[in-house]
């Protein structure tokens, strides 16, 4: 992203207001917020396949580790409890930010199923087709926004 890290940091933590800034977030909202950044979180988005918006919906811990900086979440209700994001900032020589999103998710969802096929659907049809999907979009529209400086502290 062509911004200061802190700036891209600052956006990504902003989890309230990417509704505005993020069209495929339905809602986001804190059920117990800590501090800004810091809480239980309830998010709620939406997967497009063709015209069909797919309704998803998770719960998460979510901090900031302001000294990396990073932004951590631990999935604690939906279909992805148990994974574990975390969004890292990294400064480039030209002043842009290297933006990650790493996801891990060892056991796939808590269905009852063998574990290795809950990993399996985890891996093969979870991830690609609905995390990777929302988490690319998320990323493009806090870049586009930053970028633009229509983000508070953006570029």
């Amino acid at each position: 992203m062509r911004a200061s890290v802190d700036a891209c940091f600052r956006a990504g933590a902003d989890v309230e207001r990417w509704p505005e800034w993020l069209p495929h977030y339905r809602w986001v909202r804190f059920q117990r917020k800590d501090a800004f950044g810091t809480g239980l979180i309830e998010m709620a988005a939406r997967r497009g396949f063709g015209p069909l918006p797919w309704p998803v919906w998770w719960v998460s811990e979510m901090r900031l580790d302001e000294a990396k900086p990073s932004v951590i979440y631990r999935h604690v209700q939906g279909i992805t409890t148990g994974m574990d994001v975390e969004w890292t900032f990294e400064p480039r020589p030209d002043g842009s930010t290297l933006v990650r999103i790493v996801h891990e998710w060892s056991e796939g969802p808590r269905w009852p199923l063998p574990a290795p096929l809950r990993r399996a659907i985890g891996s093969a049809v979870i991830g690609p087709v609905f995390i990777r999907h929302i988490a690319s979009r998320t990323l493009a529209g806090i870049r586009r926004h930053v970028e633009a400086g229509t983000i508070e502290g953006g570029a």
